[in-house]
């Protein structure tokens, strides 16, 4: 099966499920894929074992030459975080950038820290041996909020501009920082370099800062463009090539290319669309982004099921499953918690703690990180625990996610009615 039929069958796949989903089960479009992925692997796995000549192994065969980190990391990345980031509104993240920003480093840092150790002293009392080094590898890499999995949750959930401003703009950032963090440790596991938190915590910012100074400079040169011209064909062909551009620059620059691409999306979004792009402009860009948004995502979580079928699930790692993905909602909940509670006091913004917690999503980037782990490393653990992680997170989180807001939206309400009418204020 060459990449080019692969590629053909996945998007068949993806037209498919999409329409069943639509037609008969309404779930949200991350999960129904998910579903769909792993339900179709674990079906090539049964067909595999029952009817070795049914044609499964080859299939399976083929799924196993993908690339799934480079799809991610090196190809899909760019556009999902470009296309995410032109749906953000730059001045409610500008407002929320303190927090943004804090739970897009910081946290991330402690989340990384809390998970590794926790897991490290925990798969001591099940009896497994996972050196320290190689917890805090698995704490790096699912320690990120993935902005595919949470951008899509929060488009079905009928949050408040304060918590939704958050958590885009986190999932947004943090995945770059998660990125280097991820870096540093697997260079530590591995042995090819020595612990120096100052001097990992200066690479973060370097990287980060750089990536985003390149981003803004770019998106600036393409509403520069777009400006003196209005041809809507061009002008979406501009903000393709800025979104590819920025990333691949950045890369080579040795800078952040996801933070690149996001401000570089922001950029346009804002300032672009408003004063450089006609009315018939502006509709065909974000149109055209949108479609990119929604097809990429429902391609990215249909591979993330599909991957079962390569990776599997060993139940010897079951306790380690079930501890991971404990410690990662409860080092969520640390990170969140003053975030939380400061929302609460200044905005009576109901919640904010456990929607900020349980937004937490993790998907597709967690998983490319943990599929570059090296072989010299426990790597099939790690890729066990990650997978268990994801999958809980995108099945469990992400289908009641949109369902939590809703019903925390209503009782907000409601609750606004009460106190209106106790205080006499309530008039029909």
């Amino acid at each position: 099966m060459t990449p080019f039929h692969l590629a053909a069958l996945l998007l068949v796949l993806v037209a498919a499920v999409g329409w069943v989903n639509v037609r008969f089960l309404r779930l949200p479009t991350g999960v129904a894929m998910v579903l769909a992925g792993s339900l179709g692997a674990a079906g090539l796995l049964l067909l595999r074992w029952r009817l070795p000549d049914s044609g499964a192994a080859s299939a399976i065969t083929a799924l196993s030459k993908l690339d799934f980190t480079k799809a991610i990391l090196d190809y899909l990345l760019a556009f999902l975080l470009f296309a995410g980031a032109l749906q953000v509104d730059l001045a409610d993240l500008r407002r929320r950038a303190l927090a943004v920003w804090t739970l897009a480093t910081l946290g991330v840092l402690a989340s990384t820290i809390i998970v590794g150790f926790g897991l490290w002293l925990g798969g001591k009392g099940l009896g497994v041996d996972l050196p320290l080094a190689w917890a805090l590898v698995f704490g790096a890499l699912i320690s990120p909020t993935d902005p595919i999995a949470v951008l899509a949750a929060v488009r079905d959930g009928g949050f408040s501009r304060k918590l939704q401003s958050i958590l885009q703009g986190e999932a947004l950032f943090n995945d770059g920082v998660g990125v280097v963090i991820f870096s540093a440790a697997v260079a530590v596991a591995a042995g090819g370099g020595e612990l120096h938190p100052l001097a990992a915590l200066g690479r973060v910012g370097v990287e980060a800062i750089g990536g985003l100074v390149l981003g803004l400079a770019l998106g600036w040169v393409a509403i520069s463009a777009t400006r003196a011209i209005d041809d809507y064909a061009v002008e979406v062909a501009i903000t393709l090539a800025l979104a590819a551009g920025a990333y691949s620059l950045a890369q080579a620059l040795h800078v952040s290319g996801p933070i690149a691409a996001v401000g570089a999306g922001l950029l346009v979004g804002d300032r672009g669309v408003q004063t450089a792009m006609s009315d018939t402009t502006r509709r065909y860009v974000r149109g055209f982004w949108s479609l990119v948004d929604e097809i990429l995502n429902a391609a990215v979580f249909l591979l993330l099921g599909l991957e079962l079928a390569v990776l599997g699930l060993p139940w010897r790692d079951a306790g380690l499953w079930l501890l991971a993905i404990g410690l990662v909602l409860a080092a969520r909940l640390v990170v969140v918690a003053p975030w939380g509670a400061l929302m609460r006091i200044r905005y009576e913004e109901r919640g904010a703690t456990s929607v900020l917690m349980w937004g937490g999503l993790h998907g597709a980037l967690s998983l490319a990180l943990a599929l570059s782990v090296p072989e010299t490393g426990p790597r099939d653990r790690v890729l066990s625990i990650t997978y268990a992680v994801v999958l809980f997170s995108v099945l469990v989180q992400g289908l009641t996610f949109p369902a939590f807001a809703r019903w925390l939206g209503r009782n907000q309400r409601v609750g606004a009615v009460d106190e209106a009418r106790s205080d006499g204020d309530f008039h029909d």
